[in-house]
């Protein structure tokens, strides 16, 4: 938090609270001097003070007093860390570029994650961002079409609100072609040739319908891809529910004999796509372990440099601030 004064940006504005130290100090130091200018006035007149109490002068302990004072008022000054005086800096941006392909078909809707599949892989992700450093991300969303929900930012803030406006209100209605998400990753690689590190990570329940599934992973095989896959749900599976227009259970899908339709984790395809594109599948886990597993995966890979970028930084001069606090304790011991 800042807060501009006079032309004096202090860049840690949070800090003046500590005021009400100083106000404490000033307090303290301003009764002790009071304290003792009494107990000098009842032992001596002023006729007879100077003689019968040769170190004690209320001018000389006001002035010490006052330098004291002054000088942690200059250090309250200086935690504040003024600044002024623009510079400029030529930042070098440097990460790696991830894709996150997450599967919006009906099946997400799956509880046998709690609250659902879904909402599980979204709280996944959002805990591989808060441990991500200066990565550029993109959110892809799939099922049978491909949508490019987010493309590749470091803001990380709308990255989650593009995240976040996927519900049971959003999901598709069709089934998952896991080729088309790799299509599309390929499609947005592309047009970075320049990138050594290409990096997919998909959150899907596996159970793909793809027709061109083989033919994907050479071109991505072929372009650089490296996928990681995560499979949501689980082995013994569940109902694959049915939404209303209002968001809410109206039953459960069923096949054409009238049985209900189960939907279970297809870790094999996941593993198989994850290791011919040189990446890893990864468990699906109820603590954050999981993730820990990817960001290590993932930072294995060399950071590239993005781009350089001018920005004006305003100067640190708290030490003009600190100096003055010195020079006024040294006047105050030396009096």
């Amino acid at each position: 938090m800042t807060y501009d004064f006079l032309g004096i940006t202090f860049g840690a504005w949070h800090y003046r609270y500590s005021v009400w130290l100083l106000i404490f100090f000033t307090t303290l130091i301003y009764w002790n001097i009071i304290r003792k200018n009494s107990i000098a006035k009842k032992l001596a007149s002023d006729k007879w003070r100077s003689r019968l109490l040769p170190g004690y002068s209320l001018r000389k302990n006001s002035m010490r007093a006052l330098l004291f004072l002054i000088g942690l008022f200059f250090l309250f000054l200086a935690l504040m860390r003024p600044q002024w005086g623009k510079k400029e800096d030529i930042l070098e941006q440097e990460g790696r570029h991830l894709l996150i392909a997450l599967d919006v078909s009906r099946s997400m809707l799956c509880q046998d994650v709690k609250p659902n599949r879904l909402e599980c892989a979204k709280a996944k992700i959002k805990a591989l961002l808060s441990q991500l450093k200066s990565d550029c991300v993109g959110l892809i969303i799939f099922s049978g079409s491909t949508i490019v929900q987010c493309p590749l930012t470091r803001d990380y803030t709308a990255f989650n609100m593009f995240l976040d406006q996927l519900d049971a209100n959003t999901i598709a209605s069709g089934t998952t072609a896991l080729d088309q998400a790799i299509k599309k990753a390929i499609e947005v690689f592309k047009e970075m040739p320049t990138r050594k590190n290409k990096l997919v990570v998909t959150f899907t329940d596996g159970e793909d319908f793809s027709s061109n599934l083989a033919t994907i992973k050479k071109d991505a095989q072929e372009l650089g891809l490296t996928i990681f896959t995560i499979g949501v749900g689980t082995s013994q599976g569940a109902p694959v529910p049915l939404i209303d227009e209002k968001g809410m259970l109206s039953g459960h899908q069923r096949d054409q004999k009238g049985n209900v339709v189960m939907s279970c984790l297809n870790e094999g395809i996941l593993s198989s796509l994850a290791q011919d594109c040189g990446g890893n599948y990864i468990n699906f886990t109820l603590d954050d372990s999981d993730i820990e597993q990817l960001i290590k995966n993932v930072e294995r890979f060399e950071k590239e440099r993005f781009d350089e970028k001018k920005v004006s930084l305003l100067q640190e001069q708290y030490h003009y601030f600190v100096a003055i606090a010195f020079i006024c304790f040294i006047i105050e011991w030396l009096l």
